[in-house]
Order: structure tokens, then sequence, then C-alpha cells
């Protein structure tokens, strides 16, 4: 059995605009920020943040729109994620980030402008390139979240962004099975979130073959992966982000897939990263 989370401290931001952004804090040593993926909560990278916490200060921040964080505006763009990671940098003066998924691409985007970052890791970040971040779902899920059926938008995400074994399965099929490995309260936490994915996935599609900015990070940057799962462009597109990013190294951990960092093996990830961060 996995072990328990340790009790986080809760605190909160304000944000440039204004907004109250709360994030969880655990651990002693230098300042980590972990910024979570789409469709999660800061309270689910619990035991990465409490293993990482054995020798850094991690600070888990609540995206907007996620948890009880402040709603996204109408006029949502990455860059407001940006603007709060920059604000919980500089209030608890850390300069060290953990970006997962769309996470790593509001990493990503931050390091770009944010000199105060020194090092950056980030697990199977939310970068397309040459549209390898799926969009033909967005139609389909847009009808269903209008018609009030959340279920079926879910569905029709996870058949295009999943693995092979899912997006190969019949969608009554899918519908069927979904129940048997996605339980309250993580379903209820998913739902409550469908929104707010849609936004966040469009902005990666606008985003698209935009990695060249990333040769403007001055962070040193590792670039992490698992090799369950994995869609075959990985390699090609991990390889074109560390030639871009001037200071970047690319590393597959075996047995883990795109939930490595905070379901899989949350400890095994952060003893990696936790190496990377210290190492001068």
């Amino acid at each position: 059995m996995a072990d328990a989370a340790p009790e986080q401290a809760r605190d909160s931001v304000i944000a440039a605009d204004g907004a109250r952004i709360p994030y969880l804090t655990v651990g002693q040593g230098p300042g980590v920020v972990v910024v979570p993926g789409a469709l999660s909560l800061a309270s689910r990278y619990g035991r990465f943040a409490a293993a990482l916490g054995e020798r850094f200060t991690v600070h888990t921040i609540e995206r907007r729109g996620h948890g009880d964080s402040a709603p996204q505006p109408a006029d949502y763009r990455i860059g407001t994620d940006v603007a709060d990671l920059a604000a919980l940098l500089d209030k608890t003066g850390a300069s060290l980030v953990v970006g997962h998924s769309f996470g790593g691409a509001v990493a990503l985007e931050a390091a770009r402008k944010n000199p105060a970052i020194t090092k950056l890791a980030v697990y199977e970040p939310g970068v397309s390139i040459d549209g390898s971040i799926p969009t033909d779902w967005m139609p389909a899920y847009e009808k269903f979240l209008n018609q009030g059926k959340p279920f079926d938008a879910f569905v029709e995400f996870v058949r295009s962004n999943g693995p092979d074994a899912v997006r190969r399965m019949p969608r009554w099929m899918f519908r069927r099975m979904m129940p048997m490995f996605m339980k309250a309260p993580e379903k209820d936490t998913v739902v409550g979130q469908l929104p707010e994915n849609l936004r966040e996935h469009r902005e990666l599609a606008r985003l698209d073959n935009t990695y060249p900015n990333y040769a403007e990070i001055i962070a040193d940057v590792l670039i992490l992966d698992g090799d369950k799962d994995r869609r075959p462009t990985t390699d090609a597109n991990h390889a074109r982000l560390a030639r871009v990013i001037p200071e970047s190294e690319v590393r597959t951990l075996s047995g883990l897939d795109h939930f490595g960092l905070d379901k899989g093996d949350p400890r095994r990830v952060a003893a990696v990263i936790g190496d990377f961060l210290a190492r001068s």
C-alpha cells in the first residue's frame, strides 16, 4: 500500500489581478514550486511533495479553476497561470520549479520570462509540436458539456488522448468500464474541471510549434518522461525541446506512464528530480 501523504500547510498568495491563489507547503530546505497538470488538484501531488520535501520546502500551487482557487477568467490564457506562478515564487523566494503535463507547459512559459527560476524539471510537459497534442476531440467534448453530459465529454477526451488500448476501444465499452477505474472522489474532481480542461488544451493547441521560444530559457532544465503508454512522437519531440533549450537534459524512467509523478511512483520521481535540483 502506498504511504499516506503527511499533512501540508495551507496558505494563499494574491495574484497580480487580485485573485486569491491557494497553495500547499511541506518540507524544509530550498524552495520549490510544483505546478499540477490538467484535471488535477494540488492535493493529488501530496506523496510527491512529501518525498521531495525531505530535502526541499515544496509549495504546490492550486491553479485557477481547480479546487478552491480563483476561477479562470473569461479571457483565460496560459499567461494567467504564468503570472500566478510568478506571484508565488515572489512570495516564497523559491527559485526551483517542477511542472507536470499542462503544468510543465506553464513552467516552461514562466521560465522564458522569469530569470529568478534557476532550475526547472518538467515531467511529460504539455508542449505541442507539429500537432502532437490532439484537438479532434474538442467539438464533441464541448457539445456534450453544453448538453449537460460531462461523462460523455470525458470519454471523448480520454479516447483521443489516452494510451493506444483506450483509443482503440469502442465508446460503449469504454463507457461501461470507466466506473471500474475511476471512483468518487476522483470522478467528482475530474467532472468539476472539464470546462477548464478544454480552455487549457485550447491554449496548448494555440501554442503549437512555438517551442523555439524556449531558447530564451536560461534555467537548467530536466525533461522527464516514462516509457509506458507513450506516444510515438515523444522521443523526437523531447529531443527537439532539448536542442532548443540551452541548458537541458532528457531522461526516461522505465515502468512509468504519464502519471508517474503523481500516481505511479512519486517517491522515485522525486528522487530523480531532487538530485537534479540539488546538483551544483
